[in-house]
């Protein structure tokens, strides 16, 4: 029994001693040209080391994907609740947006068209007017283009009676078309012998037809242009 393990004990000796000696004296140069065990230890050496810049290289950035994916989660839920939510009431919504398009319409046709401003102008006068009201001044002033509509401003100074200029305002807040007072200023005249004298500002609004809008359309993309062009000279130029 001795012998036997002295003789397992100088075999492993020996495989000890070879497998040192095919590390001795390596050409790093010349790795081909190395003993097998060398060999097998650098191919598993480098496979690791490929494997752990792939991890941090590849592998790690996926993760970060996944992570910031992850914490969608809770919004992207929110919003399919809120969608489902929606598509469950979706018949309701769309008797929703039909009463509001039918609203709309009816403002719409509450603002004249250019052609009609002359007889809204008429109608304010006669108003006035038909209130035994005397018109001092009456002058319509530059109109204001909006987005969608246009806001026309008139200068109004009328005398009369106290109940008359109330009548008459409220015969303005009565007309078909949209007109509102503003600024207004009630004076009573020296020796008026109980007349008085009402100063304001009429507003009126119309629509803009399809020709207006598109030229303003035009004018807001040249005016863009514009900018951007303005704002790029000095970049390309190098100077200010």
């Amino acid at each position: 029994m001795a012998t036997k393990s002295r003789a397992v004990s100088v075999d492993l000796n020996s495989v000890f001693e070879g497998a040192a000696s095919q590390f001795r004296g390596l050409n790093p140069n010349e790795p081909g040209q190395w003993p097998l065990l060398p060999k097998a230890l650098t191919w598993a050496a480098v496979s690791v080391a490929v494997l752990v810049v792939g991890w941090f290289l590849l592998l790690s950035s996926a993760h970060d994907e996944l992570d910031a994916e992850h914490a969608k989660e809770p919004t992207l839920k929110n919003d399919y609740r809120s969608k489902l939510a929606q598509a469950v009431n979706l018949s309701e919504l769309r008797k929703q947006k039909l009463q509001v398009e039918e609203y709309v319409t009816q403002l719409e046709k509450q603002l004249p068209g250019k052609a009609e401003m002359d007889a809204l102008l008429s109608d304010i006068n006669q108003a006035g007017l038909g209130r035994g009201l005397q018109f001092e001044l009456f002058r319509p002033g530059q109109v204001a283009i909006k987005d969608y509509y246009a806001e026309l401003p008139i200068s109004l100074k009328v005398a009369g009676r106290y109940h008359d200029i109330g009548s008459f305002a409220a015969d303005i807040a009565n007309l078909s078309r949209i007109v509102t007072l503003h600024n207004l200023i009630i004076t009573t005249p020296k020796d008026s012998a109980g007349v008085l004298s009402m100063e304001a500002t009429a507003r009126t609004y119309r629509y803009l037809d399809a020709t207006e809008l598109e030229d303003i359309r035009r004018a807001a993309a040249a005016a863009k242009a514009k900018a951007a062009g303005a704002g790029a000279k000095p970049a390309a130029g190098g100077k200010p």
